[in-house]
């Protein structure tokens, strides 16, 4: 059988997250005041210096349009269009349509809670300004959000929007022109683009085009087996609960493939990590979770060893973030294969005389970040080799144990629970006939 090639899912705070997303954010620095919205001389600021002012105006404004954004989440909730586009500027037809989109596809996905707040205040825009005037306020956007079944805590995307104020009260006049201070593929979500379909199957989630929807039940149907066959081999607990996303527009999920196009593309899916909390230039909280990125073109032909190998990344996720590459992917693919071997009309055989002949020899420490960097099939190809022979040599059970330990505390347990130095596991491995 043909190996594909897999980027690791690493740290990444996506959310449908990318892994090492940084925010390029502009603090305000001598912005005009937002029209109408200046404090008046009161007994409460006589006396007050004009920064202060113009802190109080400022934190005036953050309260207007937190109470804006709060309006949307509850329109979102209670299925209240109406109330949805009346925090929308009526002038901007363009932008009213992709809201109006918008709130369709969000409907669709059962939050269980949802929230919206600004977290920074942007430089002044040139476009928007040029557009709206000086007082255009240009902030990012914190969409805190759960769906219900399948996040077990709230994650987080960022958002770039603009409002103005309009006889008397701040209403959305951009939600895309902030995009390039916002996380490299944080902010870009299978809901912002074209209208979806949500299919449900117990606990698997699948986000399809809504004009393929008999596809989004098929990958639904095809990732119920996955989560069935990761169950029978990674012997921990686990809820089985995950989302995929199989679009067909590339642009949807373009932030997340390194090169390439069509078959060709060197990702053919992602488990992407999500984190507690806001990880934008911030410290890392912990894992609570996963989402899968197909790549669109392959699609239409997903095959369950695929989604058995990203779903078992899913599956391990929340254990932590320390697992050396080696034992991260090659437990994904220990667990692959063992479950195409689970139907006595299928083989690996292909893939384990190449391993032995091609890349066995090649071997002479645990695969690296560079390995994997510089020859991918040879590190995924012995990184699976080492796990087979972990697993032949202390079970399942114990090799789950094993990889919880790497998870947590880094290769420096490698001996403890194994009795066997890193070099004393290769020498092994290459032994091994498998």
């Amino acid at each position: 059988m043909n190996h594909q090639k897999r980027l690791f899912a690493g740290v990444a705070a996506l959310a449908l997250t990318a892994s090492g997303a940084v925010v390029a954010v502009r603090a305000l620095h001598g912005d005009g005041p937002a029209g109408g919205s200046a404090v008046a001389a009161t007994p409460s600021t006589a006396g007050r210096t004009p920064g202060e002012l113009r802190a109080a105006e400022k934190a005036a404004r953050k309260k207007a349009v937190d109470a804006v954004l709060a309006r949307r989440a509850v329109a979102v909730q209670k299925g209240d269009l109406k109330g949805f586009l009346g925090t929308v500027d009526p002038k901007q037809t363009a932008l009213v349509a992709r809201q109006r989109l918008l709130f369709t596809n969000l409907r669709k996905f059962g939050f269980s809670t949802l929230q919206y707040f600004t977290v920074d205040t942007f430089e002044q825009v040139p476009t928007m300004v040029e557009r709206f005037g000086a007082a255009a306020y240009s902030t990012r956007v914190m969409m805190r959000y759960q769906i219900a079944g399948l996040d077990p805590r709230p994650v987080q995307t960022d958002l770039g929007y603009t409002f103005v104020r309009r006889t008397g009260a701040w209403v959305l006049v951009d939600d895309t022109a902030t995009d390039e201070f916002l996380s490299e593929a944080g902010h870009r979500q299978a809901w912002d683009f074209d209208e979806v379909q949500v299919v449900r199957r117990d606990k698997v989630v699948v986000v399809v085009d809504k004009r393929e929807a008999s596809l989004g039940v098929k990958v639904a149907k095809v990732a119920d087996q996955a989560v069935t066959s990761v169950r029978r081999h990674w012997k921990r607990p686990w809820n089985g609960a995950v989302l995929v996303v199989a679009m067909p527009q590339e642009r949807v999920m373009s932030t997340l493939w390194t090169a390439g196009s069509g078959d060709g593309w060197t990702i053919a899916a992602k488990a992407v990590t999500l984190f507690e909390g806001e990880q934008l230039g911030k410290p890392i909280g912990r894992p609570i979770g996963s989402r899968i990125v197909v790549n669109p073109a392959l699609r239409k032909k997903l095959e369950k060893d695929l989604l058995v190998h990203e779903m078992t990344h899913v599956a391990t996720a929340t254990l932590g973030l320390n697992a050396p590459i080696w034992a991260v992917e090659g437990l994904a693919e220990y667990v692959r294969c063992r479950s195409i071997e689970d139907d006595p009309h299928w083989s690996v055989d292909p893939y384990r005389k190449r391993v032995r002949t091609k890349y066995l020899p090649k071997l002479t420490a645990l695969p690296s970040e560079r390995v994997f960097a510089d020859d991918a099939d040879q590190a995924y190809g012995t990184s699976w080799w080492i796990v087979e022979y972990l697993a032949d040599k202390l079970g399942e059970k114990k090799l789950a144990t094993l990889y919880t330990d790497l998870s947590q505390h880094g290769e420096t347990v490698l001996k403890k629970d194994t009795g066997l130095t890193a070099a004393q596991v290769v020498t092994g491995a290459k032994k091994f006939k498998g």
